[in-house]
């Protein structure tokens, strides 16, 4: 009994996903179909590929760019890759957890200080030596604090 082939149109729209992205996986050598018909150029793929281009599309999922992704249905990876590779990716999406924290910290910090904060004064408001209080504590902060500086000043 012959196999089951599926055409390319058909794997794209039940994984939903474009044809375009197949023949990118093909360019890249990752998917390679199982037979192209010589007439019509159509891309042929097998059962047993199905579950590579699923395993290939959660990888996707979990952020592995298509050349990790390429390493890693690589028969020749060893257990002991594939593990380091999932742990360099953990520590990826961890630090990008870390970051978005330290960011929500501080638009919590901003949130705080404009909860507490008085009606901002217009700089023409000023007194003359408040003005130049104000551009004296500019003068002495370095180039990185200074849009926090001006920030606070003006909102805050």
């Amino acid at each position: 009994m012959a196999e089951v082939l599926m055409k390319i149109g058909e794997i794209a729209a039940f994984f939903d996903i474009s044809v375009k992205s197949m023949r990118i996986y093909e360019q890249m050598g990752i998917l390679m179909p199982v037979k192209i018909d010589e007439k019509s150029k159509y891309r042929y793929y097998s059962a047993d590929q199905i579950m590579y281009l699923d395993a290939l599309l959660e990888l996707k999922r979990y952020g592995f760019a298509l050349s990790e992704i390429k390493l890693m249905l690589d028969k020749k990876v060893t257990k002991e890759d594939h593990l380091e590779q999932l742990a360099r990716k953990i520590s990826v999406w961890q630090n990008r957890i870390d970051n978005a924290k330290c960011k929500i910290s501080k638009i919590n910090d901003i949130i705080l200080k404009l909860e507490k904060s008085e009606p901002a004064t217009e700089i023409h408001e000023l007194t003359d030596e408040e003005r130049a209080q104000l551009l004296n504590g500019l003068a002495c902060l370095k180039d990185k604090e200074i849009p926090h500086a001006i920030f606070e000043a003006l909102f805050l």
